[in-house]
């Protein structure tokens, strides 16, 4: 049996989410630790934001046993500026730095394997030759950044055996993570760099699972596992290796499946990392296991929709799994079954109404809307 492509109406970006799987440690808004305030300057947020609202009222914790964290390379906690060990194509850090040959300049191998004149001096590329050097500074640099951690309750200090008291310092043990993530997601957005942020979200990952080790039920860290391995499936499935790509969103819905639907975020990247699953058992024509993950993922958007009726991008969401399940359906012969399915989606669609301000999701509900038509007129 012939199976076509399936349904591209889901609208996640095919490299990796741009969610921040970090940002609900970062304030009561939910925003990312990590912020851009432009091309050239990254801001790095080390401390919560309780912190930067007592320093405005005068209110700073004064207590000398609390040491603000610092970078153990001399780098300012507070800014990362492009330098002497970042890469001027996509503005990361280095990865697999190459020099070249004669300029000398220096950037990540996948990045500069892409130019014949150097992107800065444009002399010509002779050859390209790995700097292991400045390679191992970078590397030391990511391991140290941003990694003190409270080594016991704050509350009276220990006294150690020259009666002095222990240091507490800030636990700022996530802001490598979200340090990890941003890295990552500026080298396969600017510069398709996916080796480079493979290695980054692998090493992202490898923390968590430190973490998970002592804290196994914790909620907020399986998230972030189960975003950070959506990640990794996402940089497998650019770089072809799809078995590889398949073993990474399974685990990542097998963390997420285990906490509670209530968060639409969470809700979301499982979703999505079901039927990225579901997606490549389809093109791998197994079609009783694509629609087994699809029907997994329009079960977890139903739920969400009954409990935030109002959320419009749940609806939309509700609507595009039905058209996977149906387009599945009827690659196996169960024409009703996909009329039916694509008659509900249409119907879920054409009853939502948007506010004029919601003019993306308006775009995508007519999108999907499209589609949905068309394969009834294809019947």
């Amino acid at each position: 049996m012939q199976v076509n492509n399936p349904p591209t109406i889901d609208t996640t970006n095919p490299i990796m989410s741009s969610l921040c799987p970090f940002a609900k440690l970062a304030s009561a808004g939910a925003t990312c630790p990590v912020k851009s305030s432009s091309d050239n300057k990254t801001t790095i947020n080390h401390t919560d934001d309780d912190d930067d609202d007592n320093e405005k009222t005068g209110n700073a914790n004064t207590d000398p046993r609390v040491v603000p964290p610092k970078c153990p390379f001399g780098y300012d906690s507070n800014t990362f500026k492009l330098g002497p060990l970042s890469c001027m194509v996509c503005h990361a850090l280095l990865h697999q730095s190459s020099k070249c040959t004669p300029c000398s300049h220096k950037f990540c191998k996948a990045c500069i394997l892409r130019f014949k004149d150097c992107p800065l001096c444009g002399a010509d590329i002779q050859g390209i030759e790995p700097d292991d050097e400045l390679q191992g500074l970078v590397d030391r640099f990511i391991d140290g950044h941003a990694r003190i951690k409270r080594s016991h309750a704050a509350g009276d200090g220990e006294a150690t055996s020259d009666n002095k008291t222990k240091v507490i310092y800030e636990d700022v043990s996530m802001e490598r993570g979200a340090f990890l993530v941003q890295q990552a997601m500026r080298q396969a957005f600017r510069a398709q760099n996916i080796e480079s942020a493979k290695s980054r979200l692998s090493m992202c990952a490898q923390d968590i699972r430190e973490e998970l080790k002592s804290k196994q039920d914790n909620q907020e860290l399986c998230s972030q596992l189960g975003a950070v391995l959506g990640m990794l499936g996402d940089c497998c499935r650019t770089l072809g290796d799809a078995p590889s790509a398949i073993t990474y969103y399974e685990e990542s819905a097998e963390f997420l499946s285990k906490l509670p639907k209530k968060d639409l975020e969470l809700v979301h990247t499982l979703s999505v990392s079901l039927n990225k699953i579901g997606d490549l058992r389809y093109y791998d024509g197994d079609l009783h296991s694509a629609r087994s993950y699809y029907a997994r993922s329009l079960d977890v958007r139903r739920s969400a929709a009954k409990e935030h009726l109002a959320v419009a991008s749940q609806v939309i969401d509700v609507a595009t799994s039905l058209a996977k399940v149906a387009d599945v359906d009827r690659n196996l012969g169960n024409e009703s079954m996909a009329f039916e399915g694509f008659e509900e989606a249409i119907k879920c669609l054409e009853n939502l109404k948007l506010e004029s301000g919601e003019a993306s999701l308006e775009q995508r509900r007519l999108s999907v809307l499209d589609f949905l038509q068309k394969q009834l007129d294809d019947k």
